[in-house]
């Protein structure tokens, strides 16, 4: 898969939503993108710092890899899901890109009728990691911490497979309606999004409401091309380098 252009790479924030049936100016969204790997966050307003769990189902996010066409009509933007808070999509998520600015980017959709803008934040290029989790046999743990300047993004699935009654375009409240003895284990998902500062890992929103504001120690170093070590409070300390460009020494 080909490396998204230049000018899509960094950390997004969403600043509009408009469908059919809402407007949204209020959920905290943020998508971080680097060469290949994307992450993103969505969580709105009304999930408290500690929050019910159906309030908590109502969060999304998503990491995967991004592949970007030219079209008669403009780039669309493909993000391909490998790892989902919700159940699998009914649809491809997919979106015609409009740059106003190189900060700015108007998003319209291909599958569904909606229109986001997004501005990138300051400090969020210059530097791009992608990292994937192994275990002690080196085997991949599905994990993922992806880095945009100063800004970094973790995910760790859930450990529980979606039951089999489970279809594409089901939400997960559904899920959970179903089978509510499993809600908590459904819950454990992490998408953790914030910034790496003077050797600190400082949580800013996160899908699990105990992590947000958690400042915790962090160092990164690569051991060869293809292995780096992490160490922070959390996270595993084995890793594959996925994408490696900009300062070798990220923190």
């Amino acid at each position: 898969m080909s490396p998204v252009p230049d000018h899509y790479r960094g950390v997004w924030a969403r600043t509009l939503l408009e469908t059919p049936q809402q407007r949204d100016e209020s959920t905290f969204v943020r998508w971080l993108q680097t060469s290949l790997w994307h992450a993103d966050l969505r969580i709105p307003v009304t999930v408290p710092e500690i929050g019910t769990q159906h309030q908590l189902a109502g969060q999304q996010g998503f990491c995967g890899v991004t592949q970007v066409e030219r079209q008669a009509d403009g780039e669309v933007c493909t993000w391909q899901r490998r790892l989902d808070f919700q159940p699998a999509r009914a649809e491809v998520d997919a979106g015609v890109m409009v740059f106003e600015t190189s900060e700015r980017v108007i998003e319209t959709g291909v599958h569904a009728p909606y229109l986001e803008i997004w501005e990138r934040l300051p400090d969020s290029t210059g530097r791009f990691i992608a990292l994937a989790g192994l275990d002690e046999a080196g085997g991949d743990t599905r994990e993922r911490f992806l880095v945009a300047g100063r800004y970094a993004m973790h995910v760790r699935p859930r450990r529980l497979a979606w039951p089999a009654d489970t279809s594409a375009g089901q939400t997960l409240l559904e899920v959970m309606d179903r089978h509510p003895g499993m809600a908590q284990a459904l819950l454990d998902f992490e998408i953790s999004f914030g910034t790496l500062e003077g050797g600190d890992w400082t949580i800013e929103q996160s899908t699990l409401p105990a992590l947000t504001g958690a400042c915790m120690p962090f160092a990164v170093a690569r051991v060869n091309g293809t292995c780096a070590t992490v160490g922070s409070p959390g996270l595993g300390e084995q890793w594959q380098v996925l994408e490696w460009s900009g300062q070798e020494a990220p923190v």
